[in-house]
């Protein structure tokens, strides 16, 4: 399925960059070069954002079902108790952020034994004011600004899989104002109003995910960019999808042995190299594929295929059916949307 081209990483970067296809060459050029993390952040494409003020008082429980979308919040004054499916029970308090990247069921509360109130976050009413629990008058215990929003990508399964199931982030002011700006805006309708949610939310994403203790992290992206050496595999990858990767010469970018940089490397990320290489590609791939300004071709060479037909076949296993009629529901699916 991939060329058998490859070797040491210094080799390749030294070699004479006639054995690689040009137009791959001057994209890679001329392409500004994210990061791993942004890389996948933006392949997630967040959007739809709302927040809203939440408080407590008294004796007061609320447990929600699982959503299966991003949500976050950040507490202003003073603190819960926060019990996410799956994960150890933690104590919020003011400051603290906590970003869910998919939502599992969990149950918020406060310190006073109370029977949680159920809420499914599917079909509870969107309201436009603050949100409270327990006591209704008096002054809360507790007042948070929580919201959620939705990924767009249809890899959004495989590349939430790579992030941590709950990230909590103690003092974390910038993320703070992050989640201010969001919930101020998200409450206006002023022009622009899409483009500055969309953009804060990626820039909500980067700064929690870069600033969450990688020790004690699950595998994934954020304990494999945690580890110098797999990092450096990791960027390879990403920067340059479009080279023929071995086993090898990914080792090589890491300075390891084969078998060490294999085995450390699963451990880290959680999957195989050439099984992450291959998803990437295939991620890479369908986004170039509903930009459909590209040939089967180009986009084969710029996500490493020696041939269309390398690609098509790879393609298929992944997604179930072939790059041609994956882009035409694609653009079938957006005129729908488009005439609606």
């Amino acid at each position: 399925m991939f060329s058998k081209r490859g070797g040491d990483v210094t080799k390749i970067a030294s070699r004479d960059w006639t054995n690689y296809n040009k137009k791959s060459l001057l994209f890679y050029k001329w392409s500004k070069m994210l990061d791993p993390l942004s890389d996948v952040i933006a392949l997630l494409q967040p959007s739809a954002v709302y927040a809203k003020s939440i408080s407590g008082a008294g004796r007061w429980g609320v447990r929600y079902t699982p959503f299966d979308q991003p949500s976050f919040c950040v507490v202003l004054e003073g603190s819960c108790r926060l019990a996410v499916e799956g994960e150890d029970a933690v104590v919020l308090a003011a400051g603290d952020f906590v970003l869910l990247p998919a939502t599992p069921g969990f149950t918020l509360s406060g310190f006073e034994p109370a029977t949680p109130v159920l809420i499914d976050p599917r079909i509870n009413t969107v309201t436009t004011g603050e949100v409270r629990h327990g006591t209704p008058d008096g002054p809360p215990d507790l007042r948070m600004l929580g919201g959620y929003f939705e990924f767009e990508s249809p890899d959004a399964a495989l590349l939430v899989s790579l992030l941590p199931a709950l990230v909590h982030v103690r003092n974390a002011e910038r993320l703070s104002v992050l989640v201010r700006l969001i919930s101020e805006e998200s409450k206006q309708q002023r022009a622009g109003r899409e483009l500055v949610l969309t953009r804060l939310v990626e820039v909500l994403l980067v700064e929690a995910l870069r600033v969450a203790p990688a020790d004690g992290a699950p595998p994934g992206l954020l304990r494999g960019l945690a580890d110098p050496r797999i990092a450096l595999a990791l960027r390879n990858i990403h920067q340059y999808p479009d080279r023929p990767w071995t086993i090898a010469a990914l080792a090589g970018t890491a300075a390891l042995s084969r078998s060490a940089f294999f085995e450390r490397f699963a451990q880290m990320v959680g999957l195989p190299p050439m099984e992450y290489l291959q998803a990437w590609r295939i991620a890479v791939a369908k986004r170039l594929l509903r930009r459909n300004d590209l040939g089967l071709s180009e986009i084969a060479e710029r996500v490493g295929y020696a041939s269309t037909s390398a690609f098509s076949t790879a393609f298929s296993r992944c997604v179930g059916q072939p790059p041609s009629r994956y882009a035409r529901q694609i653009a079938s699916a957006a005129q729908h949307r488009a005439a609606v």
